[in-house]
């Protein structure tokens, strides 16, 4: 293997390592900020401590993102300077305005809010972790700009003389139309990730019957809020398909191993593949289905893997231009049927939860699903990740697609021994973080919600007393 390869692996890794934490803590931040609003609005004390122990967990999580993106954006200088040098005009306004704007905002005010509960008045300190979440999802906006111009290319202009990307339209970059699709998912995906983990977490406490009073809310609350994103993320992924019918065909063929073009192709439901002579040996397939997801049509056209491989020979030039069709096609039915089983999941507890039985005490059917949720918050994250895993291998092999290829990106000073042994050391610190992480997450969710203060509530103005102890 040679330094490509292992700079790929390199990259993918940390980045899937990276995107453990970012969906959660996304998703966490609105759920503290609606647990702290709940507090400042009825006064009641199990949204204080709701508030608190979430809070805690998601600077957990918040910290983990952090140190794992820092690596994730040297890795652009270390491993791919081509890519760096080509994009640099383009790619590092966005990051700027994430690192300048965003993680300002959300960093900032989390430390107000962290340290602000016995020092800020009650609706200034609500401000603080709203602004908060405000900081989380413009973060991530900023992020999947920059992502977004690698898998559609927009605002730029080729330099003559160097050859570099130059940047000549910032507002096309900041409303590109791949992102508009990609960040609606992301975000919508982030809320269920976070609805779900607190939902896994507060069955284990009402399986356990401990702190009933503070997790039967802390579940009906999750589990509202996990049937909307849920939902809307199957309806938002539909909306990508057609997006991507347009502007990566390539990889809508490959998730679906469509190798010849097909009028009501039909969605394939499972498939065995001849890579080598570019042909399905079984395909099990739902008449029309791609069609319908592609183009809203029955008898639309999908463009096949074969036809497009020729068209981009003609364009490009000799070479191969097939992403890697098994792991494309695979992890798009990973995250799809992840995803129905988190709505099928999510549905049926908001139905208990309507009739008022989200408790561990009504009923075998009610007590069988707290019993699957707590391994059901792996659910999200086997989506996230399959999900990710699509986006960027069915770009392949284009790191900027149809402008620079992955091979002509990496960097060319870099032996494959100095990847293999940065790769090594990554793999073994950040088995080291994570053995940290999950550790400081068990400590925390075994010692629970803080004790309740016994504080006395302004009832007219729903405004409480400072609260002693630490954080």
């Amino acid at each position: 293997m040679e330094a490509l390869e292992f700079a790929r692996i390199q990259f993918g890794s940390t980045t899937i390592y990276h995107f453990f934490f970012v969906p959660l803590s996304i998703g966490l931040a609105p759920l503290v900020a609606i647990f702290h609003t709940q507090y400042v609005r009825t006064g009641q004390e199990r949204y204080r401590r709701l508030a608190k122990f979430w809070g805690k967990f998601f600077l957990i999580i918040f910290a983990m993102g952090v140190v794992t993106g820092i690596v994730q954006e040297f890795q652009f200088g270390m491993n791919w300077s081509n890519y760096s040098w080509f994009v640099g005009d383009i790619f590092g306004a966005p990051l700027a305005l994430e690192a300048l704007l965003a993680f300002f905002l959300e960093s900032t005010f989390l430390g107000l809010w962290i340290f602000g509960w016995d020092r800020l008045s009650p609706k200034l300190h609500l401000a603080t972790i709203w602004l908060v979440v405000i900081g989380t999802h413009l973060s991530a906006y900023f992020i999947l700009a920059a992502n977004s111009w690698m898998q559609q290319p927009v605002g730029f202009t080729i330099d003559p003389v160097t050859g570099q990307a130059r940047l000549d339209d910032f507002v096309a970059v900041l409303t590109n139309p791949y992102l508009v699709g990609q960040f609606s998912h992301t975000i919508l995906a982030a809320w269920t990730t976070g609805a779900f983990v607190v939902l896994g977490v507060s069955a284990v406490y009402l399986l356990k019957k401990r702190d009933t009073e503070v997790f039967v809310p802390a579940a009906r609350t999750a589990v509202t809020i996990a049937v909307i994103p849920s939902i809307g993320v199957a309806f938002i992924g539909h909306e990508q398909a057609q997006h991507l019918t347009e502007a990566q065909p390539m990889k809508i063929a490959s998730a679906e191993a469509l190798w010849d073009t097909d009028r009501g192709a039909a969605l394939s439901l499972f498939a065995v593949g001849d890579v080598a002579n570019r042909e399905n040996i079984v395909d099990i397939g739902l008449p029309r289905g791609l069609s319908l997801l592609a183009t809203n049509t029955l008898d639309g056209e999908v463009v096949g893997m074969n036809e497009l491989q020729a068209r981009y020979e003609q364009e490009f030039g000799p070479g191969n231009y097939l992403p890697p069709v098994i792991v494309t096609y695979w992890s798009f039915r990973i995250m799809v049927g992840a995803g129905m089983l988190m709505i099928a999941l999510a549905l049926y507890g908001l139905a208990t939860s309507l009739r008022g039985r989200i408790s561990s005490t009504f009923g075998f059917w009610n007590r069988s699903w707290l019993r699957v949720l707590p391994f059901a918050m792996a659910l999200p994250f086997i989506a996230n990740t399959a999900g990710w895993v699509l986006t960027e291998m069915g770009r392949q092999p284009w790191v900027a697609y149809g402008l620079l290829l992955t091979a002509d990106g990496v960097s060319p000073a870099v032996s494959t021994w100095e990847v293999v042994l940065t790769l090594g050391g990554f793999t073994l610190v950040y088995g080291v973080l994570m053995v940290v992480t999950v550790g400081l997450l068990k400590r925390h969710i075994d010692k629970g919600p803080p004790e309740e203060t016994g504080e006395e509530v302004d009832e007219e103005h729903r405004t409480y007393a400072p609260l002693g102890g630490s954080y």
